[in-house]
């Protein structure tokens, strides 16, 4: 349920550079989702299919593209990306550790017709 305040966001985004180019349509938008993000693909496209109906975006692909969780640790410095199963860094064993990728949400680009 809160994707659907961040596709309002998304699509309002969306129009206002559609808008700016003078699009005729919106073809597609190529959207970055962390791995340890909280955005469901499914959820998010249930939104955009509901929210974009009468719009230049109407009927627009959403691409998703999943980005690996990355971790960095404080103690060693290594970075590593999350195994599915252990957060402790696999070289000194630590667990003082700070994700540095894989929680963004963001759009990458809008593909247009003008």
């Amino acid at each position: 349920m809160h994707e659907l305040p961040v596709v309002e966001n998304l699509l309002n985004i969306t129009l206002d550079h559609a808008r700016r180019a003078q699009a005729r349509r919106v073809l597609a938008l190529n959207l970055v989702i962390g791995q340890m993000s909280s955005i469901v693909d499914d959820s998010v496209q249930f939104y955009w299919d509901l929210l974009s109906q009468g719009t230049l975006a109407e009927g627009a692909t959403l691409r998703f593209q999943r980005i690996p969780a990355i971790y960095r640790c404080w103690d060693c410095g290594r970075q590593y990306p999350l195994d599915g199963q252990h957060l402790a860094c696999p070289q000194c064993g630590s667990v003082r550790v700070q994700l540095i990728q894989g929680d963004e949400f963001r759009l990458e680009s809008i593909d247009i017709e003008t």
